[in-house]
């Protein structure tokens, strides 16, 4: 069998039809199959939540209901109210659209850093590859929470500054990986050829090398994608989200987190849209690696 690896890209648009080949064979999967299929799902909901969601996030109708009960006006709630009067569906249909959006964009913000600075350290080696790792050591020292909660502290709560301190949090670890595969890749055959005919640095890094790398980044982006989902919910929980009353499903928790043992359901429930999600991206990232070891 072919080794996937030694063959040349000369065109990103060749690595984005292997990549869409790569997902095309998740059928092969089973365990891919129900991980796409949870995240389908959320992304489903999150588009249509103006549709789905039988209520406004934030408007006050009924505080306490139970789920699968009516209220005092004949509403009824499939998962109850919180101690607010807010309809819990509701606020998990539309705090699909928190997660799903910041997540995938601290993911990309991260791995846009992280390649950048791994490219720049196993292929150029020498003095960029010694600074580059010493700034990915010193921040990688630190405990992730820690920083997470040092970095939103300082420069204040919002989506984009959670995408900065992500991204700030992540990229060195990312680095890490696509420097390894870097140091691998760079004594192929056809680095040495695009050397040979003169091709520049960034050309090489971007073009020869950075597809070639594919396979184990993507999966690594699955799981991490899990990963800051739980970062985006935790964050939340330790009221560092998004500022209120805008739905997320960490906050959703830390509201009613002093309310779980008489009324379960304001919690469980986030939780449970929380688990499902990580454990879609964690299924899917499983398949993928599955078919690779296939290849």
């Amino acid at each position: 069998m072919t080794d996937r690896s030694l063959i040349p890209a000369s065109t990103y648009g060749n690595a984005l039809l292997r990549a869409l080949k790569s997902f095309g064979l998740l059928r092969e999967s089973i365990v891919g199959m129900i991980g796409a299929g949870l995240i389908l799902f959320w992304i489903i909901v999150a588009i249509f939540a103006p549709l789905i969601a039988p209520y406004p996030p934030n408007a006050t109708i009924a505080p306490f209901v139970m789920p699968w009960s009516t209220g005092p006006d004949g509403e009824f709630f499939l998962l109850g109210t919180d101690m607010i009067g807010r309809d819990i569906l509701s606020r998990i249909i539309w705090g699909s659209r928190t997660v799903l959006l910041y997540a995938p964009l601290a993911t990309l913000a991260a791995y846009v850093v992280g390649i950048a600075m791994g490219l720049a350290a196993g292929y150029l080696r020498g003095r960029a590859d010694d600074i580059l790792s010493r700034i990915g050591d010193i921040i990688l020292s630190f405990p992730v929470l820690v920083l997470y909660i040092l970095i939103i502290a300082t420069i204040g709560s919002s989506g984009i500054n959670i995408v900065i301190a992500i991204t700030f949090a992540s990229a060195p670890g990312i680095m890490r990986i696509v420097r390894g595969l870097v140091l691998d890749l760079r004594n192929r055959d056809y680095v040495a050829a695009a050397q040979t005919r003169g091709e520049s640095s960034w050309h090489i890094m971007l073009v020869e090398i950075l597809p070639n790398a594919r396979g184990p980044l993507i999966v690594d982006a699955c799981l991490r994608l899990g990963y800051v989902i739980i970062t985006i919910g935790v964050l939340g929980f330790l009221g560092l989200g998004l500022p209120p009353p805008d739905p997320d499903w960490g906050g959703m928790i830390n509201e009613t987190r002093s309310m779980a043992l008489a009324f379960p359901h304001m919690t469980v429930f986030p939780c449970i849209a929380i688990s499902s999600l990580i454990l879609g991206f964690n299924l899917l990232a499983d398949g993928l690696r599955e078919i690779s070891l296939r290849d």
